[in-house]
């Protein structure tokens, strides 16, 4: 593959809702570049995009796929570098690493399914980035599906932005051409995406002039001198009329929808034309970071006549290709055989051959320019996010904004002794996604994986399997509840033992009481009077005491919220020592904490989900029925309502599958620890046996 210049590079990522046709249009560009001979297709699993063996299995995207394409545009050859993102939500951290990247967005959209929430969320993402965009319109050859329909409903939703480049031309209920409304042209498709000139049919006129109108008004908001001819009725010429479309596509005023049929690979090359002339090579934008050296703010084009800084946006890791780590490099020129300085990490890289990833072929190349895409093979210390410089100008760019993961399961290898192996695979994994997170629950006894739902976790189990042969099975997580005391109880500790020589004798009066302080273990007191237990003793005491919170006696939770007051006591001169009276202590604390009206306190999360405001209704009610506390609901201003709430964590396992369901995708959630509350009653049984009933087969 060529070296291509800054300008000469186009980095576009495929957004949109899954099933929308995202992998088809990349299949489809692929195939009208001349990248393959034919045309792959997602059931038949030939595609390049989705080549992994679980995205073959079930048929959609799991993971971002880099495909360059070389295109010979109007001012010369243009490499494309096109990347491709799943559409399903619990892969978002995919989407996130590409578009951090990206300089464009084609948002895919089926035309017959209308807008998704997939949609919409790819709309706010590319606002959120400042991203250019234009909609492609998919499923054209599906002849009930209305394109007038979907771009009005196209701009209900997104507003004036919303601007159709094209409109279809139908004969015989097919789909056989379009009309251009910038250049005000019938064109009919030959073979695939080849298309000749032909007449404009009577029926599209009225929506043409339309279009067009709307069209030469935002032409006309491009300066001054334009809106006064556009007054006067002056005409603009096509190439004014390109260069303030582009203008406004760059700018993201304009957005442009245009369509195809995948299936039938129609429009593809008029879409290649579209990114050529509409969107911005890397130039036109600024890469912001720190430099590490002053601690200031570092601005700097996209130009590779200055020192090298490049961003590793993505990590791929494959027990069989190996380890890439793929990098946009934002200034400089990298070339092959030479040693990066990894800023993050304050280490040195040696770099050997570069490359260009298409699907999981790989192509060398000598060397990659500012604002081109690229990866480098087994890297040693550098991870996704990380930025790579020169040590004496070091620079750090800020790493992808990914999604925290919310939903959990409790995990555990099959097989025993296979631990390590698990453990060393999800490391990997990890290193991959970036949503992907494993903890260990040492107080429960339980090891943790967390992804955005259950779909991904799904995954993981799968790739643990054919991947790195390991099984694993997920179940639910245990709960970390707590226990306190709601009375005040005063009790007598008596350790005695002779046994022949010393003997171990001691003896506590104990006062215990809630401390009102459910943050903290215990509070610890002495009052004490006449020596009746000595001084030296009261460490012994406490660290008895420390011995009891740890494991409560009422089902062997951590005990919370407890204020202990040593009053009297005895001791004897000869066999009383530290261990006997740290024995009388916990003997006081176990017969005390019963009596004192024990019960288990279980965790609340302060829970924020945002839903569009015509679901808030079913989602209270489903909070509510979570045993959940509705504290507030304040809208975004963008059709969507923030429901606050304090829940049992207890409660919303699972919460991500059913909110979705209840939404339709459209829902999302955030929570954090909040506090301890007393659990009901039956809660608070149904915990305790089931913790005897542990006890019990342990004993056996």
């Amino acid at each position: 593959m060529n070296v291509y210049g800054t300008e000469q590079i186009r980095n576009v990522v495929l957004l949109g809702h899954g099933g929308a046709g995202k992998t088809t249009v990349a299949e489809a560009l692929a195939f009208i570049t001349g990248v393959t001979k034919r045309m792959g297709k997602v059931p038949d699993g030939n595609t390049i995009s989705d080549y992994d063996k679980e995205e073959i299995k079930r048929q959609f995207s799991i993971s971002t796929t880099l495909i360059p394409l070389e295109y010979e545009g109007e001012n010369g050859p243009v490499k494309i570098n096109l990347l491709d993102t799943p559409g399903f939500f619990d892969f978002v951290g995919e989407a996130e690493e590409a578009i951090s990247v990206a300089d464009a967005a084609i948002i895919v959209v089926n035309c017959k399914a209308g807008i998704e929430p997939g949609t919409e969320r790819a709309w706010e993402m590319c606002e959120k980035y400042n991203l250019p965009r234009l909609i492609f319109v998919t499923n054209m050859d599906d002849d009930h599906a209305s394109y007038r329909e979907l771009v009005v409903k196209l701009e209900k939703k997104f507003g004036r932005k919303i601007a159709p480049f094209q409109l279809p031309i139908r004969e015989n209920e097919k789909f056989v051409g379009f009309v251009n409304v910038v250049k005000m042209a019938g064109r009919r498709f030959t073979t695939l995406s080849d298309y000749e000139e032909c007449e404009i049919p009577d029926y599209v006129q009225k929506n043409l002039t339309i279009a067009r109108d709307a069209l030469i008004e935002a032409v006309a908001e491009t300066s001054e001198e334009y809106m006064e001819r556009y007054f006067l009725g002056e005409e603009f010429t096509q190439e004014e009329i390109s260069q303030a479309l582009r203008t406004h596509v760059i700018e993201g005023d304009i957005v442009p929808v245009m369509m195809g049929s995948g299936i039938n690979c129609q429009g593809f090359k008029v879409l290649l034309q579209a990114m050529d002339k509409y969107f911005p090579s890397p130039d036109h934008f600024e890469c912001i970071g720190v430099d590490v050296s002053t601690g200031e703010r570092f601005t700097a084009k996209y130009n590779d006549d200055v020192s090298l800084s490049a961003r590793v946006f993505k990590t791929i890791v494959d027990p069989f290709i190996g380890k890439y780590s793929l990098m946009k490099i934002c200034t400089g020129t990298l070339k092959g055989d030479t040693t990066v300085y990894n800023v993050n990490k304050d280490a040195e890289e040696k770099i050997g051959k570069l490359y260009v990833l298409r699907g999981k072929d790989v192509i060398e190349v000598s060397e990659l320019k500012a604002g081109d895409i690229g990866a480098v093979a087994k890297l040693t210390v550098t991870q996704t996010g990380d930025t790579m410089a020169v040590r004496t100008a070091p620079i750090v760019y800020h790493k992808p904004q990914i999604s925290t993961p919310y939903t959990y399961m409790a995990y555990k290898a099959v097989n025993k002794g296979e631990d390590d192996k698990v453990s060393t695979a999800l490391a990997r994994m990890m290193e991959e996604d970036l949503t992907l997170i494993v903890k260990n629950d040492a107080e429960n006894r339980q090891s943790l994986i967390y992804g955005i739902g259950d779909q991904q976790l799904d995954v993981v189990v799968s790739k643990l399997q054919s991947r790195y042969k390991v099984a694993v099975e997920l179940s639910k997580p245990k709960f970390a509840f707590r226990e306190t005391l709601r009375k005040k109880v005063k009790v007598q500790g008596k350790h005695k033992k002779q046994s022949g020589g010393h003997g171990q004798y001691g003896d506590v009066i104990m006062e215990f009481e809630p401390s009102g302080d459910l943050e903290t273990p215990y509070v610890f007191e002495e009052k004490v009077f006449g020596g009746s237990v000595p001084k030296n003793y009261f460490p012994a005491v406490e660290k008895g005491l420390q011995e009891c919170v740890q494991k409560g006696p009422l089902a062997g939770y951590p005990v919370v919220g407890l204020k202990a007051t040593l009053l009297d006591g005895s001791y004897h001169p000869v066999d009383s020592s530290e261990m006997a009276f740290k024995m009388a202590t916990i003997l006081a604390f176990k017969k005390g904490f019963m009596e004192a009206s024990p019960v288990l306190l279980e965790p609340i999360i302060s829970m924020k989900v945002t839903v569009p405001d015509k679901y808030t209704g079913d989602v209270m009610g489903d909070l509510n029925k979570r045993r959940g506390r509705v504290l507030g609901m304040n809208p975004d201003h963008e059709g969507n309502t923030i429901i606050e709430a304090d829940v049992p964590l207890l409660e919303i396992y699972g919460y991500s599958t059913v909110l979705r369901s209840m939404t339709g995708g459209s829902g999302d959630f955030s929570y954090e620890f909040a506090r301890y509350e007393q659990a009901p009653n039956d809660i608070q049984e149904k915990e305790i046996a089931a913790r005897a009933s542990k006890v019990d087969s342990a004993d056996e």
